[in-house]
């Protein structure tokens, strides 16, 4: 869902030139690595010290892999895990599992057994029924003896070489109203009801865990209007408003995000979700900028690229065109935000990954640069920038501190995924039947 991290990968049909969206690219795209991927609402913000907002180590600890329990690719299809290549990691007890950690892990975990144990698993690791003992002992089990609880009905394992990137997201806050004032003019869209997905893999196999967006025209599927055309007004008086933001800039960053909050006048505050996005290519606009020599040295952060939109608003409001891509939202009444796999995501616990190489649902146990993201965590969303082997988005719930310590948060390491025990066993008797 993203609301992105920021902080997609996307190829485009020749056919009819609308963008192929890797199955899952739920949310605002996150930003490409190495750009600026989180930050808070373009608001007054006190000046981030990354440092203080996530300590980092000298270096992240190596996971050893059992040479002898590696299971080198299956296929030659390298965009998912079992193309990668996996191996069995170090036995969960000897890892550093905080107590609170693992609880929060728990909860997590059992929230999402409802989908787990029926989705398709698209890393090819497990199979919907491999889940199901853990996710029975879950529903028991005491969040106060969740080590146990781990190391009891999972082994460790790593993807690839294990080397892992990990960046971090948060829940917005902006201003704005239920209805138009003069202080609220920037509109806030549901989903249009001609906006289609379409599932490529229906009609071919190469097209797997591919889709595509648009919208039909007579008898062609045709690309949905870019973000500069809906701007202009392409989708005024239909009646798809279902809330005013106060500041432009504030609520493009929220869609980046792809989910956030929205303070009204009188004290309130309405939550928004991601409920859809126009099939449109992500363009980051950090890197556009540093690119073109915008950006002077050390203004390359989320703040001095609020100030640059801020000082020069018509140049500004160009280059946030250049990102195509357009995020609708719907009101979120009950627990939120909602991750990918439709369960509420939760902060300092949920990560969000590319579902081609971690079951959605799975434990991730991580082991980082920067202090604060090492530990366990639950793979429940799913972002367009985020996708490899191996790459996290982290997510750190809302408020200030929230904010900075994800507009911090850009950290090399090692990932283990955690699977049902006799998942790597059962992946090698698959090799050697092969």
């Amino acid at each position: 869902m993203k609301f992105g991290g920021i902080l997609g990968a996307a190829a485009l049909l020749s056919a009819c030139s609308l963008s192929i969206i890797p199955e899952g690219a739920a949310r605002g795209a996150p930003a490409e690595d190495g750009e600026w991927v989180a930050g808070p609402p373009p608001v007054a913000q006190p000046t981030r010290d990354p440092v203080r907002q996530a300590p980092v180590k000298q270096t992240a600890g190596t996971f050893e892999a059992i040479a002898s329990d590696r299971v080198t690719p299956i296929s030659g299809d390298d965009t998912r895990a079992t193309g990668a290549g996996i191996a069995r990691g170090p036995d969960i007890a000897s890892l550093n599992l905080q107590s609170d950690r693992a609880s929060a892990a728990l909860r997590s975990f059992r929230t999402s057994c409802s989908s787990l144990v029926r989705r398709t698993d698209n890393s090819g690791l497990t199979q919907g029924e491999d889940w199901r003992q853990s996710c029975d002992a879950a529903k028991n089990w005491q969040d106060n003896d969740a080590r146990r609880f781990f190391e009891s009905y999972f082994e460790a394992v790593q993807v690839g070489d294990g080397k892992a990137f990990a960046t971090g997201y948060f829940e917005p806050q902006i201003q704005g109203s239920r209805v138009r004032s003069n202080g609220s003019q920037v509109p806030i869209y549901k989903r249009p009801s001609n906006l289609l997905d379409v599932d490529l893999g229906q009609f071919s196999e190469e097209l797997k865990d591919k889709r595509i967006r648009g919208k039909v025209n007579g008898t062609k599927l045709i690309p949905f209007e870019e973000r500069a055309q809906i701007d202009d007004g392409a989708l005024q008086g239909k009646g798809l408003e279902i809330a005013w933001a106060s500041d432009y800039i504030e609520f493009f960053f929220l869609q980046i995000q792809g989910s956030g909050r929205v303070a009204m006048p009188d004290g309130s505050v309405m939550r928004i979700g991601y409920d859809g996005q126009n099939g449109r290519d992500y363009t980051g606009i950090g890197r556009v900028m540093r690119e073109r020599g915008l950006l002077a040295d050390g203004k390359t952060n989320m703040q001095g690229i609020v100030e640059w939109l801020r000082a020069n608003p018509e140049e500004g409001r160009k280059i946030m065109r250049e990102n195509k891509s357009y995020i609708f939202f719907r009101e979120l009444t009950g627990p939120g935000p909602l991750g990918a796999m439709g369960h509420p995501v939760v902060g300092r616990t949920s990560v969000a990954t590319d579902r081609k190489f971690v079951p959605l649902g799975a434990p991730v146990f991580l082991d980082m640069e920067h202090n604060i993201a090492d530990g366990l965590w639950v793979a429940q969303d799913t972002g367009g920038a985020i996708k490899g082997s191996n790459r996290f988005d982290t997510f750190w719930g809302a408020g200030e501190e929230a904010a900075q310590i994800a507009g911090g948060m850009s950290s090399r390491g090692q990932a283990l995924i955690f699977l049902p025990k006799g998942s790597v066993a059962k992946l090698l008797q698959s090799q050697q039947g092969n």
